[in-house]
C-alpha cells in the first residue's frame, strides 16, 4: 500500500493568474481532481452548484463551520468561502492527487489543519508584470485598484511562509512543474 499523497495547495497574489494555470492542468490532466469549494454567495451566470462552487445559504455555512467540517474558510467581499474537509481527505486516502487554489489567509489555515500539506507560492515575473494584471481590466476605480496593489504586496511578502516557489512565466510551463511537484510525496 502506498502512502497517501500529499494535499497539494496552489496560493499566491491576487492577479498572478493562479486559476488560469489550474484550468490548464485540468485541461491536460483531468484526473487532477480539484477541491470545490462552498460558498455563501450567488452563482454567476453558467456556474453549476457542485462544479465551481458548492452554492449553500448563511445557515448551512454556519453549521459547515460549527461542525468542523471545512478544512479552511475565509470571507471576501462580503461572502464566505470554504473548502469541504471530507471530500479532501477521502480523495487523499484513495491515492488520489488533490488540490486546492486558495488565498494567503486559506493556505495558513491548511498548513495548521494539515502540517503535512505541501504549499506552492506562485509568484508573478516581476511586480511591473502584477501591476499590469491587475490594473489592466480598465474596469476598476483608482480606489479599488489602490487596495489591491496594497493587498498584492502584503501577500507577496508571504512567500517565505511556503514550500516552494513557482513563477508564472508561462502558464503550460507552471501548470507542468507543479503537476511534477504533486506526483513526487
Amino acid at each position: 500500500m502506498s502512502e497517501r499523497p500529499r494535499l497539494t495547495v496552489l496560493s499566491g497574489p491576487s492577479g498572478v493568474g493562479k486559476s488560469t494555470v489550474v484550468a490548464h492542468l485540468r485541461t491536460v490532466h483531468p484526473e487532477v481532481w480539484l477541491s470545490v469549494s462552498a460558498t455563501t454567495r450567488k452563482p454567476r451566470p453558467g456556474e453549476q452548484h457542485g462544479v465551481q462552487y458548492f452554492f449553500v445559504d448563511d445557515e448551512e455555512f454556519d453549521k459547515l463551520v460549527a461542525n468542523g467540517e471545512l478544512l479552511e474558510w475565509a470571507e471576501f467581499a462580503g461572502n464566505r468561502y470554504g473548502t469541504p474537509r471530507r471530500a479532501v481527505l477521502d480523495r487523499l486516502d484513495a491515492g488520489e492527487p488533490v488540490l486546492l487554489e486558495i488565498d494567503l489567509q486559506g493556505a495558513r489555515l491548511v498548513r495548521d489543519s494539515m502540517p503535512e500539506a505541501r504549499l506552492v507560492f506562485l509568484a508573478p515575473p516581476s511586480w511591473d508584470e502584477l501591476v499590469r494584471r491587475l490594473t489592466g481590466r480598465g474596469t476598476e476605480t483608482p480606489e479599488v485598484i489602490e487596495r489591491r496593489l496594497t493587498a498584492a504586496r502584503t501577500e507577496l511578502a508571504a512567500e517565505p511562509e511556503f514550500d516552494t516557489t513557482l513563477t508564472n512565466t508561462s502558464v503550460e510551463d507552471v501548470a507542468a512543474e507543479l503537476l511534477a511537484l504533486m506526483r513526487v510525496s
